[in-house]
């Protein structure tokens, strides 16, 4: 059949040819946007509505709505998917009231106006990542007291000296704080793709919850280390459902705008959870032979307040389209959004282009209802999802190599390693989660305007040179009972440097950047294999860091990951892709571009820029894009509404 033909069907019938009503009018139109999504090596992004005349556009809407029982909101589908289909035209689209104009416009005007209802469950995710947090700082300042409470002392000069057991009790100790992280990397963090896919968003973080308010419990009860690993695995599957679940929810929910700020909000909480967790350490610290047991069991007062509140939240109405139940998504889109005209144009415009991914899957000849190992090994052959798999590993693997961890988990040992007593050392562990919460907030504005590769590689040069500095300061000359370190104080003035530059990078990018770059179908098991990945190398720090102290000392540890931060820089600039201010869908195209051309570009356009400008100081050096979005021509180009079959475009 000639496209000519198929383009004088009804709707109906050019949605029978796909079982669906289509927005590919066209079967030429079908394939093109099939083979970008495959292979962009234009680097072009395309809006599935575009070129659509503006008649079959509202034909195909009105099946939309008879077949998901939205009649009762054609008119205002109707107006919202012209809105997708041009939203740069506002102010030329027919039939829209005055007050719903000015809506569309205050997005950019006044881009974080927004109902309460949404702000409601940022919180609510926000309350999980500050569990996370504490949950690390406990056993940081555990580490200080609870080896010789549990029988094994690992330090130099402790009773394990004369029994010629440092070496094996240091592995067990890094074996016990590195417990939650192996438990995600190896089932927890996977189990949440089959929970989310049948408990939705807000019960898989109901669950996770419940395992973050009871585990820390146990922990602080324990009496044996064989007690304590138990109580930290299980700490590990709380961990790690909200890990996967939690950033992928705040993606989903969040306007396409601010989805960066409010996506990020998972590491600014995080690193509050962390002051908050130093804070309760300090409080507890002089109880005696139970502070361990305190440090570790106060985790467990976040969770309250998540367990209670989090089906008060609307559901993600991404995983609501994705079970069909589109009726349902609507009205969790009108919690979320300002209006009923924004929270239909998401609807419609989100269904589009999850038609875009159910067709590149189908012409790919894999299943679209495929299981968990279907699903995980397509994350590695179709070439769309194998490069945001790609990408997610690095963006996490690096946030593993800067060595952020060896202090976060370890900054009291660290500190007592400078000479600090143990009130002195879990003081300086305060000031490190301060600097962490504090120095976050400004990627709270930047992520989405200065971008996720742009702090990456402004912040990884500068964690460099600080946390090498950090370990040659421990070559300054320490006389224990001088009443002067200076060693204590050089060593803390360029950790809360290192520290400081992390906070806006690496800190909140690797969750952002991983809960957006996967389409739908592989949101949940993509994830999974981010935050595996992640938690994978988190292990192998937390386990290896004590013997490293013994085995490089505390100098040539730092100096290590030092290196490892320039290699991570290295990674991210050939083979990062930017997804600033993209639709989840959007993103699509941009991961379609291959890896190579994304790596030209880089190499051939982008660091002779960077040479101009920021060495040779050309300000007038301009910087080639690689990333072309279609839908912004057609808008400088006006295209009228009222006469579609005249302006049709040729996408």
């Amino acid at each position: 059949m000639s496209d000519a033909e198929i383009e004088k069907k009804s709707p109906e019938a050019v949605g029978a040819s796909h079982d669906k009503p289509s927005v590919f009018h066209t079967e030429a139109k079908r394939r093109e946007s099939v083979a970008v999504l495959n292979s962009n090596t234009s680097g072009e992004i395309k809006n599935p509505l575009l070129g659509i005349p503006r008649h079959q556009l509202e034909a195909e809407v009105k099946v939309y709505a008879q077949e998901h029982d939205l009649e009762n909101i054609l008119d205002m589908l109707q107006k919202g998917a012209l809105v997708a289909q041009n939203p740069h035209s506002i102010d030329s689209i027919p039939g829209l009231a005055p007050e719903e104009r000015e809506a569309l416009h205050k997005e950019t005007t006044n881009r974080w106006q927004h109902p309460k209802t949404l702000y409601f469950t940022i919180i609510l995710n926000s309350i999980a990542a500050a569990i996370q947090g504490w949950d690390q700082t406990g056993s940081n300042g555990a580490n200080l007291s609870f080896p010789d409470a549990l029988g094994i002392p690992y330090s130099a000069g402790s009773s394990c000296t004369a029994a010629g057991t440092c070496d094996s009790n240091s592995w067990l100790v890094g074996f016990i704080n590195s417990c939650p992280y192996i438990s995600i990397c190896l089932f927890a963090g996977w189990l949440s793709d089959p929970l989310n896919d049948l408990l939705g968003r807000r019960g898989t973080i109901w669950a996770a919850a419940i395992f973050s308010l009871l585990a820390p419990i146990g922990a602080a009860c324990s009496q044996t280390w064989g007690q304590l690993v138990a109580c930290r695995i299980l700490l590990g599957i709380g961990m790690g459902l909200k890990e996967v679940t939690v950033p992928v929810f705040s993606a989903e929910v969040a306007a396409t705008n601010i989805r960066g700020g409010l996506v990020m909000s998972w590491q600014v909480w995080t690193a509050f959870g962390i002051f908050l967790g130093t804070c309760a350490n300090l409080v507890v610290a002089n109880t005696g032979a139970i502070s361990w047991r305190l440090q570790l069991g106060s985790a467990f007062i976040p969770a309250i307040p998540l367990v209670l509140g989090v089906w008060f939240c609307p559901e993600s109405p991404r995983w609501l389209l994705k079970k069909n139940k589109h009726k349902k998504a609507y009205d969790s889109l009108c919690r979320l959004r300002n209006t009923p005209l924004q929270a239909a144009r998401d609807l419609y415009f989100v269904h589009a282009q999850l038609i875009q991914e159910d067709i590149l899957v189908e012409d790919a000849g894999l299943s679209k209802n495929s299981n968990f190992f279907t699903r995980f090994g397509e994350l590695f052959t179709i070439p769309r999802v194998r490069r945001a798999t790609q990408a997610s590993g690095i963006v996490m693997i690096a946030q593993q190599m800067c060595g952020i961890n060896i202090i976060a988990f370890y900054s009291s040992t660290i500190f007592a390693n400078a000479g600090a007593s143990n009130i002195t050392a879990l003081l300086a562990s305060f000031g490190f989660g301060l600097v962490n919460f504090v120095f976050a907030w400004p990627a709270v504005w930047t992520i989405d305007t200065f971008g996720r590769r742009g702090l990456l590689l402004f912040t990884f040069p500068n964690m460099f040179w600080t946390l090498l500095a950090a370990g040659m300061c421990f070559f300054i000359p320490y006389v224990p009972g001088s009443g002067s370190n200076s060693q204590l104080g050089a060593v803390s003035l360029f950790v809360y440097l290192f520290d400081a530059f992390y906070s806006p990078g690496e800190g909140p990018v690797p969750f952002t950047y991983s809960a957006e770059v996967f389409p739908l179908s592989h949101r949940e098991v993509g994830m999974s294999w981010a935050v595996a990945t992640n938690n994978f190398w988190a292990s192998v720090l937390s386990l290896t860091f004590p013997r490293m102290l013994l085995a490089m000392t505390i100098q040539g540890a730092f100096g290590f990951y030092a290196a490892l931060n320039i290699i991570a820089m290295i990674m991210i600039f050939l083979w990062l892709p930017e997804t600033k201010q993209r639709t989840l869908e959007e993103l699509n195209y941009v991961f379609a571009v291959p890896t190579r051309t994304h790596m030209k570009y880089q190499v051939g356009q982008v660091l002779p820029w960077w040479i101009k400008r920021y060495i040779l100081m050309r300000k007038g050096a301009v910087c080639p894009e690689l990333y072309h979005f279609e839908s912004d021509d057609a808008n400088s180009e006006d295209v009228p509404y009222d006469d579609g079959e005249k302006h049709e475009k040729s996408v």
